[in-house]
């Protein structure tokens, strides 16, 4: 695994290497949400690009793996790459807005999402409808990724995040949703706050 960041930005390039796949990633939290997706994944690749779209977070990705077995090694290894990115490209977090909320719709789907810059991995992700993490999206990726790669940002980015669906019927919408909700919270958590001197938190650390 390899690791490097700029001291000009909140920035990082991270790549990672196993026997199942390969990963590279760079990222921008200050970005315009500018993105390059390629996972060998597509409905991962489209909802990688609404995060980096509605966050503002400018993403590259490029990764292969075993999907002719199926796509769970490759999606999660991206999602664990993309999560120790973030952390890195935080920095330790200072002048951050560190709070951030949001709820999306589209059409039928409504998700919420909330996220906290808190230094502390946990994942409360509830709310999707019975059945719905056996079906298949795109004819490849499965509902049950979704939790998935939340849990694995989550945990290697050291984030408190909740996400809730509140309604939905099409898998693919609930799915899209609930990325969409997660990339507006995170925009906010991010955010530098103009109000906000050093770190956040009454601990002086995140």
């Amino acid at each position: 695994m390899t690791a490097a960041s700029s001291p000009a930005g909140r920035v990082a390039r991270r790549a990672r290497s196993t026997s199942e796949s390969t990963v590279e990633l760079e990222l921008n939290l200050d970005g315009t949400g500018q993105s390059h997706i390629d996972t060998s994944v597509p409905f991962f690749d489209h909802l990688l690009t609404a995060f980096a779209k509605h966050s503002l977070t400018d993403l590259t990705v490029r990764a292969s793996g075993d999907t002719h077995i199926d796509a769970h090694h490759t999606v999660e290894d991206v999602s664990i790459v993309l999560g120790q990115a973030i952390r890195e490209a935080l920095g330790d977090k200072s002048g951050i807005s560190r709070y951030g909320d949001a709820l999306v719709p589209l059409d039928e789907a409504l998700a919420q999402a909330v996220v906290d810059i808190s230094g502390r991995p946990y994942l409360v992700h509830e709310g999707e409808p019975a059945g719905y993490e056996h079906h298949l999206i795109g004819g490849h990726f499965t509902g049950s990724l979704v939790r998935h790669v939340f849990e694995a940002i989550s945990y290697n980015a050291a984030l408190t995040v909740h996400v809730r669906v509140i309604s939905g019927r099409d898998p693919h919408h609930i799915a899209e949703a609930e990325f969409k909700a997660f990339a507006r919270a995170f925009r906010q958590a991010k955010a530098l706050d103009p109000h906000v001197s050093g770190i956040p938190s009454t601990k002086g650390a995140l």
